[in-house]
């Protein structure tokens, strides 16, 4: 079984056109679970016009807070395999078909996009560009490479991910941590699907951080200590210790 978990506000441009691009690619027993931080549009609307018992939604959440929309929707999710979807890129048709056979190998995979703008023109051919992202704890936490939107996993990350730390700075940087820490990683060359950059993101994929350098690295060491505490209570729940 397979969880969709997007987490929208506000996303009723795009957000037909992403879900056509998801439904058809799941099988009548997956769910695409919808969490919605109290959109103020018409978002709701368009996601109950499809008429789709697949479709779950979780309206008039308060948490001002994509992470904790998308842990939310993480929580409500019943599938062995889950993968993360924002409300206005597009999956490529072969999305499914091409990172389900990867799953049954690696607990969580990254794909390669391209990236788009609102209209749906071309901006750039490649996220990962001409060198392939490196897998593992430390190369990630000094740049992170998990990008949430091109992101599938086994339902197992969720044993060590959830809850989500209280002052993580985007869910998908701790969830391919947990990965490469407690699991296994891969990346996909394959260009799965199309970003879409409008202004309005809630995330900054391909975007360099104007964060100040003491911020970047007090907040790795904060990952690190919350990496640790979960190895600690893992390890005292008799599971295994390969980070």
């Amino acid at each position: 079984m397979i969880s969709v978990c997007m987490a929208t506000y506000n996303g009723e441009r795009y957000i037909r056109e992403q879900l056509n691009s998801i439904l058809l690619q799941l099988g009548k027993n997956d769910e695409v679970i919808i969490s919605d931080d109290s959109s103020t549009d018409n978002t709701l609307a368009v996601v109950g016009s499809f008429n789709d018992t697949r479709i779950k939604v979780f309206p008039d959440n308060k948490f001002h807070s994509p992470i904790f929309n998308f842990e939310n929707a993480l929580k409500k999710a019943q599938g062995d395999y889950i993968f993360l979807s924002d409300q206005d890129d597009i999956w490529e048709i072969n999305k499914v078909e091409v990172m389900l056979p990867y799953l049954s190998r690696y607990s969580l995979v990254v794909s390669d996009c391209t990236l788009i703008d609102k209209e749906g023109n071309l901006l750039c051919n490649s996220l990962f560009g001409k060198k392939m992202p490196e897998t593992g704890l430390l190369v990630n936490l000094v740049r992170n490479h998990y990008s949430g939107c091109c992101m599938a996993f086994r339902r197992e990350i969720l044993n060590m991910a959830l809850p989500f730390p209280r002052q993580i700075a985007m869910h998908d940087i701790w969830l391919g941590l947990c990965a490469s820490c407690f699991y296994n990683t891969h990346f996909i060359p394959n260009k799965l699907i199309r970003y879409r950059r409008h202004g309005k993101n809630a995330s900054a994929t391909s975007e360099t951080s104007n964060l100040p350098w003491i911020y970047r690295i007090r907040y790795r060491f904060y990952l690190l200590y919350e990496l640790i505490r979960r190895k600690v209570l893992y390890n005292a729940e008799g599971h295994r210790d390969d980070c």
